[in-house]
């Protein structure tokens, strides 16, 4: 008897498991997202009243083009849920191949350049739309390790680049010549975020943003702290005692500007209201992670946003489930150190007694390094994906709705830091540790001699996969 009551428990345990483990379905965003991805009712009624299954492109262009949608083109739904279907898995083609690890990846907003960030002081910039040549090669100045950031300004004139010091610099990307030394035959102005009386030795920048308008730039760093930079008048305008340990991500909301959201080591995700910071007081707090979390997307529209952790988890938020307070303090994953340690396996099962998250994404690893995860693009996708780099050589890309895994893209050798899908096309680029920036595509050729191969695989970009020719 005692056995059987065991047993049930633990049956019930799980059950509740499952329970905590399953989407809130009636919120809005999961409805948003599926009447943003799916065709729209008057398509769905000129392809077929009764049809159960998937509607096929052919489907969906024959009534088009044979006037059963009224003469009504594609509506953005339409499109979104056709690109949806074409997800960028085929390839990898190589973009490019460097002696040092591929850091940050960025498509500038209308999916013509590319800017990838290397360890070291190198930042390469690419034209998409003329098979990827280099159109700005770029060496840094006054780096510390490596580029931990890059940011494209909205009108793609100018680059922010970031390091483990307290300056970020602009540098001109569409400048006449091709390669650009700092202050050497091209100035990299520098936007300083400490006055003279601080070390500089110790203040390092994790994140920075343009807003929407360019008109000012926003860094997270490691003194837990949030700097706004207004550009027109050359100097911080905001400083915000945000969290109490470093800063590893921060975003701007929406367009307005107005609202930021921040997420840092202390596990906490945060939204701040610059209209009301009287004691930098955030305007809301959302408790859900377990351990810090590595980088924050926003969808844009002043309410959701997703975060990566390193306790392996993507989470949904819904801004309108803030608190004001922490009201219980999570489980402590203790003992462990994610840049050199495995995940602890039984901190797997671990909850947050008050998690305010709407889902939880699992499946990829976020280890040795603070990985990013984004929306799929809105224009080809509805953002119905969520796609994120992982310290197991993969790409995951997740389905909002539902949660499951729908495509994991797999050839590198080294951690996937970084990666970034094309706003219009089903294309996607990865950048690897292993020194690679690759490109995933929805179709192509595989005759390409871009195209990677497993001999050209490497663990560590210093290693040559064919051998040192200088040694016998």
């Amino acid at each position: 008897m005692r056995g059987v009551q065991r047993g049930a428990r633990g049956e019930a345990s799980r059950k509740a498991d499952r329970e905590l483990d399953r989407f809130a379905m009636a919120n809005e965003v999961f409805h948003i997202t599926r009447a943003r991805s799916e065709p729209c009712h008057r398509t769905r009624g000129a392809a077929s009243a009764r049809r159960r299954r998937p509607f096929s492109t052919f489907g969906l262009v024959s009534a088009r083009e044979s006037g059963r949608t009224g003469g009504a083109g594609f509506s953005p739904a339409d499109r979104a849920y056709v690109g949806s279907r074409h997800i960028p898995t085929k390839g990898p083609w190589g973009v490019d191949e460097v002696d040092s690890e591929a850091y940050v990846s960025q498509f500038s907003a209308d999916g013509s350049l590319l800017v990838a960030g290397f360890r070291g002081s190198r930042i390469r910039v690419y034209n998409a739309d003329r098979g990827w040549r280099i159109h700005k090669d770029i060496s840094c100045r006054s780096l510390q390790w490596t580029v931990s950031d890059i940011a494209l300004s909205p009108d793609q004139q100018f680059l922010a680049y970031a390091s483990l010091s307290p300056i970020v610099h602009i540098v001109n990307v569409q400048s006449s010549g091709k390669e650009s030394h700092a202050n050497v035959n091209e100035i990299h102005e520098g936007l300083a975020f400490t006055g003279d009386e601080h070390d500089d030795e110790d203040f390092g920048i994790f994140s920075v943003k343009f807003s929407k308008d360019g008109k000012e730039v926003v860094i997270g760093n490691n003194e837990r702290s949030i700097y706004v930079y207004d550009l027109a008048a050359n100097k911080v305008s905001v400083r915000i005692r945000a969290h109490t340990a470093d800063v590893n991500a921060v975003t701007f909301a929406d367009e307005s500007g107005n609202v930021l959201y921040s997420g840092s080591d202390d596990s906490l995700c945060k939204v701040w209201d610059r209209r009301c910071l009287a004691g930098e007081k955030s305007a809301g707090i959302l408790t859900g992670h377990l351990d810090g979390v590595t980088f924050i997307d926003s969808r844009g529209d002043g309410r959701y946003f997703i975060s990566n952790c390193k306790d392996q988890r993507i989470k949904l938020w819904d801004i309108r489930k803030m608190s004001s307070v922490v009201r219980v303090r999570p489980v402590r994953i203790v003992d462990w150190d994610y840049r050199w340690m495995p995940f602890p396996s039984e901190a797997h099962h671990f909850k947050h007694p008050n998690d305010q998250s709407l889902a939880t994404y699992r499946g990829h690893s976020v280890l040795q390094t603070l990985i990013r995860c984004y929306f799929s693009p809105m224009h080809s996708t509805g953002q119905r994906y969520i796609y994120t780099g992982s310290s197991d050589k993969s790409v995951h890309i997740y389905d909002v709705v539902s949660g499951k895994t729908v495509e994991r893209l797999s050839w590198h050798s080294s951690v996937i830091r970084d990666c970034t899908w094309h706003p219009c096309y089903p294309t996607l680029i990865t950048s690897s540790w292993d020194g690679y920036v690759a490109r995933w595509e929805a179709s192509g050729d595989d005759d390409d001699p871009s195209m990677l191969v497993a001999d050209e695989q490497r663990a560590s970009p210093y290693f040559q996969p064919y051998g040192d020719p200088f040694m016998m």
